[in-house]
This record gives structure tokens, C-alpha cells and sequence, in this order.
């Protein structure tokens, strides 16, 4: 019978063959829920005191699992937090910090190296390490050693979660360089976008203008962020340069093809809103926020509520860094949604014989051998290269470099930490400032009636030439600000970073635009973020890779129409705004579809007949939404893979939904296809054939309504059965306010709802808060999750603590060491 840990890396792998699922079925059974050997030391509890060495802290639990810890002061409170998380999330965060070093092979096995490959060569350690060395000496590294002991504390003492058991592996110590990998990693899931390499490789494949199509500079829609110029301080006209072309792009498709698996998901986004208390019924201001992040079970965020002397705070937090991200305080609200800021390039080079040009001199790569240790396989060597601008990532001959902001030390651990004790809009603005990585759009608002919104986040301002060469490119004078929308020639120096720093501390007072100068604004009256453009005419180049303006045209739509009314704003409004399932891609194409009708089959025909007259309302029992939803994807088929396969290209080309459904019926896509071997075509014969396709779809799969197909697929990363998530019916679409996108399991991580009015604000995961499959709280928010239901932001301060901690030796030697 095989090892435990080549069966559980096999089903990790999520494909086997019939005799080694035979062989996973018998080993398993030792595993079944209820029984076999592993079940006991996996549910155990934890204990109700605990050693600690700072001061005394006590845990409560609600109902639902979620903790209230209070300690007699930082330390002693952040300790508890490490506890706590540990005891609920411990092999989550270990499955983080093996994924950002490179080391999950050595858990699970050959299914991995490939990860192991990427994130070896990025070397996010070395990242998280100086991220380390700029907060250590900071109240916020003391915070942070404390959580480290008691993540330490919980490791020692108690048993291992059963994932750990199944694997057979125990996990190393947790250091603070470890939460600094988690602030990595989710920098990497927000910002980590090879956009501009895939548009090279568009443009190289298919000539410039199908690559403009694809990706466009401007999505031409009215509702940017900050609408009719009302941008604050800092926004102006738009004085960017244009970007440097790079030599040498052809044969890079391969790398950007490769790179693809690891970048973020073009699908994550969020939406906020807030409302001044100017326009709501209580004379408050009102906040929303709901992060779209992966659905995993468990959950990526952990809720809980955090209070010592002076500070009260609550909301979520991510399981390896104790500070709570979204939520509120005594004084006020915030929230974060994506800003889609470009802030990662590539470069190539000139090279020879281990060395690459950049300007007048030569330079040897920086070259470390590491080793990938594989569990129950072959242990391999990677090649870690490194050059002036960051890692040098290597596909089948081909090179680029790579420049990310959150390859340098970060202070963002210091903004949240700031965050979370603000006393007001000003202090929050001022933590603002220092939140370097991942750029945001933040909102805030306090229990005073002040309000604000603002870019965060370090963003480039480039430089062609570096002062030394000029390449002749576009706009590539000495010094001028370029745009980040392509690969840059390394050699040129084009596109440089003046204050970068990889793997270093950065010089924060040059080649980064200043914070007073980022899109902002003090007390609108009302404003929305989906994601979207943020400004017409920026001062600066941010970036040109933002989402489809779908679900920000409905949120603003309906704060408008509320405006316009005789009724103030109220929570009641802002809950039914957050719950909404309009979908605007419909409103924008159905009329395409049913004019399209005379050219379909009679099953096509019956489907496209749902949608005349429908609401355009995502809702569950929708026979028509189900209708629509299965043709936009098997629309975006039929319009681009006969282009891109003959190119040689990927699904990883497929433009954002607005570039697909605003393209017209002499769009060259159609009339005129940019590669040869693709026929022109009627985008009505396009539309009819894939609705033919969501006939046939909906025919095969048995599906009667929406709520049949859009199901709750959240899953453990192990994906067996047992572990996962139920299946549950629920309403939106990636396109809604009210957020779930099946296809990649990217949804509503987190609902808040906050006010300032005496009542508690509102929040929602989507499953449970404890990670241990025997908990009663493993899934147990799922379901008023995918109903759009909320719970208070109540604090649980009454009856006997469950856990206390107390003085004494806690055998806390993690948590003291800077590695």
C-alpha cells in the first residue's frame, strides 16, 4: 500500500488514475470521519489555561466561533491572537508560508515543483526578510514577536491538525519572517499581474492593434471612481510619456504562458462604497466593503474581535498576521478594494556568457543553486538568478527580469498596526501613508461624520534611461516618466525605478509618487470603488489594468437614484445594495442576443427567449439567468480562441467582459480576423453559436435554473470529499454587486456594513471561522453566507473565559529569533 503522504499529494494534485484512487479509497479508510487512528489526537481541544510570558489575556467565543480576545496590553493580547490563530488556522498558515518559500514539494510531493520553481526563483523570503528588518525595531515588531510566541506556544503543546497527520510531517517554528510572508502573499494575489508580458506577446502574435483590443489603455465608460473631475487633491491631467518598446520580444510566449499559473487571478476584485452622514437617515456616515478574494474552506480571512486598554477593534484578520486588515474601532471604519495600480515591470537583456548589458556596463548575474526537496520523488535543483531590477525568471530559453514593489521592505504591517488604534480620519490617513504594499483603494469613515477616500500603496513613477542612455524609443528622454504597460529593454536602462531597492529597504522620498499627489478626497458626499478606473486624467501613470465597470456602473447607479430621492440613506439601503444581483453585462448585450434569433436553432431560440423580458436579476431559481450566464462564457469561446489557437495562444488572452461585449459587429475580431486562417465571420452567427452551445449545455447537464449550475464549489485544498464545502445554490454572477464567480472560486470573502448610529455593524464569511474539520464551526456560516444573510459585530464579553493566560514559562523560544 503506498505512503500516506503519496496518496494525500496525488489527490492534492486533484488528478489520478483509477488504481491509485483505488489505493487512496483503502488508505483512507483509516481516515474515514468518526473513525481510524487519526481522529483522535485531530479533535482535540485546546486547553483552558496557558502559559504565557507577558501579561495576563483571556478568549471568549460566540456561537459561531468567533473569538473576542482581550489582553492587559500589546503583547499580552497579541499573544493571545497567535494562540488563537494557531489553534484554529495552524495549517493554513504553514501551507502559506511553504507556498511563498518555495517548499511545498517537501510536504506533498511532485505535484508542487513547479510551484516550488516559481516562488524559489521570485524569492519571497528574502523579501519578507526585509520587510522584517525595517519593522523589528518598531512597536509593531514587538506586537509582532509576541504573536509569534503564541502561534509557538499553541504548536508545542497541543496536537497537530489532522491535515498534518495525513501528510505525516510536523511544521517548523513560526517566526515574525513568516507572517511577513503571508503580507507577501497577499500583496502577490492583489498586484502580481504579467500583464504587460502578455500583451508583448499579443502584439508579437497578432500585430498591435488586436493587442490594443485585447488590452486596452482606457475602457471607455463614464463611472470612474472619482467622477466629474471630483478627484481632491492630487489628480490632474494625464502627463505620462509613453512606454519604451523592448527588443527581442518574439518567442516569450512560453514564459508568459508559464507565468500565468502564478500571477493573480484576473478575476479578484471588491467593492466599497461610502456615504456621508450629510445624505443618511441617522445623521452618520455609512461604510461597505466586501473583499473578492479566493473562496477556500477554510476561509482566507479569520474573524474575531481584538481589545486592550485604549483600543477596541473588530473585523478580519488573514491566519499568520495579527492584525485585524477591514473592520472598525471605537472611532471609526475602513475598508480596501483593489486599485489596480501597475506595479510590477519586466525587462529583457542583452546577455553573454552569464552576464547582461545594463547601460554602459556589464554585470554578472547574481546565481544561487538551491534544492527542491521532493517528498516521495526525486529532490531537484533550481537556478535562482537575480540582476539589478529583481529575480530573473527563465521559461525554455527566455529571460526576463522582474520588478515588484513588493520584492523591498514594506511598512504595511506598521500602517494596519496604526490602523487598528487610530483615533479619527487624520491618524488613519496617517497610517495610510505607510501602507507601501498591495495599492489599495481606501475608505474610511468616523464617528465624527468625517470621511475619506485614497490611493495607498508605493507606485513607480519610471524612468527611461536612467539618466545615463537614451534608447530612442518614445518618449524616452532622459529622465522623463514613462508608462508600465510593456516589456522594457533592461539593457537601455528603459522604464527604471529611481528608489528601488529589491530586497532592500527602498528610498521612500524618490521614484515613487507622493502620497499627497495619489487620487484622493476628504468627505465626498457619496462614493464607490469596484475596481474600476479611478480617474479621468491622473497627474500620473497608475496603471491601465482595471476591471470591467459592471459592477461599479450598478453601485452607482443605485447610490445615485437614492440621492435623487426624498429618502436619506440608511443601513436597510446599504444592505439591499450589497445584496444585489443585477448584472450589467446583461442590460449592455441581451438586446444583442434577441436580435440575433432569426439565425439560431430552435434549442438556441428556446434559450434566448428566456431573456426577452427578463429583469436581468442573477437570483437562483432564474431560468433566464442561467440562460445567459452559460452563453457569455461559451460566447467568449467562439469570439477568441479561433484567433488565439491559431496564434498559438492561450485562454490566458481572454480580454475582461467589457472588452468582450462592447466589441461591434465590424469589430475586426469578426469582419476582419488578425491572424491568418481564421475566416471572417457575423457576430450574429457568433452570438446564435453560442447559444446553441448553453442550449446544449443546459441540456446535458440536466440544469432547470441558475441555482443548479451556481453552486457553492469551496474546497480544501486537498479537495477530498470529507474536507470540502457543501455544494449550496446562490445568486450573483462575476459581474454582480453581490459577487460569486463559479468558474474560479473567487467570490465575497468578507461582507461588512458598518455604522456609527448605537447599533452593531454587520459582517459575514463565507464558511467557518475554525479550521479543524470536527469543529462545529468548520462550515457553519456557509449557508447565511450564500443566502446574503449577516451577523452583528458584537463582542462577546459575558460568562467564563474559554481559554486563560496567565504568567509563567511558555517555552516561547519562537517568536524571539529575527529568522
Amino acid at each position: 500500500m503506498p505512503s500516506r503522504r503519496s496518496v494525500i499529494a496525488a489527490l492534492l494534485g486533484g488528478s489520478v488514475g483509477a488504481a491509485t484512487l483505488t489505493d487512496a479509497r483503502g488508505y483512507l479508510d483509516r481516515f474515514a470521519p468518526l473513525s481510524g487512528d487519526a481522529w483522535g489526537a485531530a479533535t482535540a481541544g485546546s486547553r483552558e489555561r496557558v502559559a504565557t510570558p507577558y501579561g495576563r489575556a483571556t478568549v471568549r467565543y460566540d456561537d459561531a466561533g468567533v473569538p473576542t480576545v482581550r489582553g492587559t496590553d500589546e503583547r499580552s493580547l497579541y499573544f493571545a491572537v497567535g494562540y488563537v490563530h494557531a489553534a484554529d488556522r495552524l495549517f493554513e498558515m504553514d501551507l502559506i508560508r511553504r507556498r511563498m518559500r518555495g517548499t511545498l514539494s517537501a510536504a506533498v510531493g511532485e505535484r508542487t515543483v513547479d510551484s516550488d520553481r516559481f516562488h524559489a526563483q521570485m524569492d519571497f523570503a528574502a523579501a519578507a526578510e526585509a520587510s522584517w528588518r525595517a519593522v523589528r525595531d518598531t512597536p509593531t515588531g514587538d506586537a509582532m514577536r509576541a504573536y509569534a510566541a503564541g502561534v509557538e506556544a499553541q504548536r508545542a503543546s497541543e496536537p497537530l491538525p489532522l491535515e498534518f497527520r495525513l501528510l505525516d510531517y510536523e511544521p517548523a517554528a513560526w517566526t515574525p519572517v513568516d507572517s511577513m510572508l503571508v503580507e507577501k502573499q497577499i500583496s502577490w494575489g492583489l498586484t502580481g499581474s504579467f500583464r504587460s508580458l502578455r500583451r508583448a506577446v499579443a502584439a508579437d502574435a497578432l500585430g498591435e492593434s488586436a493587442a490594443a483590443t485585447l488590452y486596452p489603455e482606457r475602457l471607455d465608460h463614464d463611472v470612474p471612481i472619482l467622477r466629474n473631475g471630483a478627484a481632491g487633491e492630487g489628480t490632474s491631467a494625464d502627463s505620462s510619456a509613453a512606454a519604451v518598446d523592448s527588443p527581442g520580444e518574439s518567442g516569450l510566449a512560453p514564459l508568459s504562458a508559464w507565468l500565468a499559473s502564478f500571477e493573480s487571478d484576473p478575476g479578484v476584485g471588491s467593492n466599497s462604497w461610502l456615504v456621508s452622514g450629510e445624505h443618511t437617515a441617522s445623521g452618520r456616515p455609512l461604510l461597505a466593503n466586501d473583499p473578492h478574494l479566493t473562496l477556500m474552506a477554510p476561509p482566507v480571512w479569520y474573524q474575531m474581535h481584538q481589545r486592550r486598554p485604549g483600543m477596541r477593534v473588530r473585523g478580519v484578520t488573514f491566519p499568520g498576521v495579527p492584525f485585524v486588515v477591514i473592520g472598525e474601532n471605537d472611532a471609526g471604519a475602513w475598508g480596501f478594494t483593489n486599485a489596480g495600480a501597475d506595479v510590477l515591470d519586466t525587462y529583457t537583456y542583452e546577455t553573454r556568457d552569464g552576464e547582461y548589458r545594463h547601460g554602459d556596463e556589464w554585470r554578472a548575474f547574481e546565481t544561487e543553486e538551491r534544492t527542491i526537496e521532493v517528498a516521495g520523488g526525486d529532490d531537484r535543483s533550481v537556478t535562482v538568478r537575480k540582476s539589478v531590477h529583481g529575480p530573473v525568471l527563465e521559461r525554455q530559453s527566455r529571460r526576463v527580469g522582474v520588478a515588484w514593489t513588493g520584492l523591498q521592505a514594506s511598512r504595511t504591517a506598521i500602517a494596519v498596526h496604526e490602523l487598528d488604534r487610530s483615533g479619527g480620519r487624520e491618524e488613519a490617513l496617517a497610517a495610510l501613508r505607510k501602507f507601501d504594499t498591495p495599492t489599495q483603494n481606501a475608505v474610511y469613515a468616523d464617528r465624527d461624520g468625517n470621511t475619506a477616500y485614497w490611493v495607498t500603496g508605493l507606485v513607480p513613477v519610471r524612468e527611461s534611461g536612467g539618466g545615463d542612455t537614451d534608447d530612442g524609443g518614445p518618449g524616452s528622454d532622459d529622465g522623463d516618466p514613462v508608462r508600465g504597460d510593456r516589456v522594457f529593454d533592461g539593457s537601455a536602462r528603459a522604464g527604471e525605478w529611481p528608489g528601488y531597492e529589491p530586497y532592500g529597504e527602498p528610498d521612500l522620498d524618490t521614484g515613487w509618487i507622493p502620497f499627497a499627489e495619489k487620487p484622493g478626497v476628504r468627505d465626498p458626499d457619496y462614493l464607490a470603488t469596484a475596481n474600476q478606473r479611478i480617474v479621468d486624467g491622473p497627474d500620473h501613470y497608475l496603471g491601465e489594468g482595471y476591471a470591467a465597470p459592471f459592477r461599479a456602473r450598478r453601485i452607482y447607479d443605485l447610490l445615485d437614484q437614492r440621492a435623487a430621492s426624498d429618502e436619506p440613506f440608511d443601513f436597510a439601503y446599504m444592505r439591499r445594495v450589497q445584496r444585489d444581483v443585477v448584472d450589467e453585462r446583461a442590460r449592455l448585450f441581451v438586446p444583442a442576443v434577441l436580435d440575433a434569433r432569426d439565425a439560431m436553432t430552435e434549442p438556441a431560440r428556446t434559450a434566448a427567449d428566456r431573456l426577452d423580458g427578463w429583469d436581468y436579476r442573477m437570483d437562483r431559481d432564474s431560468r433566464a439567468a442561467l440562460a445567459f450566464e452559460l452563453f457569455v462564457g461559451h460566447y467568449r469561446e467562439r469570439v477568441f480562441d479561433p484567433v488565439l489557437d491559431a496564434a498559438g495562444l492561450g485562454e490566458e488572452h481572454y480580454p475582461n467582459d467589457w472588452v468582450l461585449l462592447t466589441l461591434g459587429p465590424e469589430s475586426e475580431w469578426f469582419a476582419d480576423p488578425p491572424v491568418e486562417g481564421v475566416d471572417p465571420r457575423a457576430r450574429r452567427d457568433v452570438i446564435a453559436a453560442a447559444m446553441a452551445d448553453a442550449a446544449g449545455e443546459i441540456d446535458d447537464e440536466g440544469y432547470e435554473t441558475y441555482g443548479d449550475y451556481n453552486r457553492t464549489a469551496i474546497d480544501h485544498p486537498f479537495d477530498l470529499g470529507f474536507l470540502n464545502y457543501p455544494r449550496l445554490p446562490t445568486d450573483g454572477s462575476p459581474a454582480t454587486v453581490r459577487n460569486f464567480r463559479k468558474e474560479s472560486a473567487v467570490g465575497s470573502s468578507f461582507r461588512l456594513l458598518s455604522r456609527f448610529d448605537g447599533e452593531p455593524s454587520l459582517g459575514m464569511i463565507p464558511g467557518g471561522n475554525d479550521g479543524e474539520y470536527f469543529s462545529d464551526h468548520y462550515s457553519d456560516l456557509l449557508e447565511p453566507w450564500a443566502d446574503a444573510e449577516y451577523r452583528p459585530l458584537a463582542a462577546t464579553t459575558d460568562g467564563d473565559p474559554d481559554v486563560r493566560f496567565e504568567a509563567g514559562d511558555a517555552g516561547a523560544a519562537g517568536g524571539t529569533d529575527d529568522e
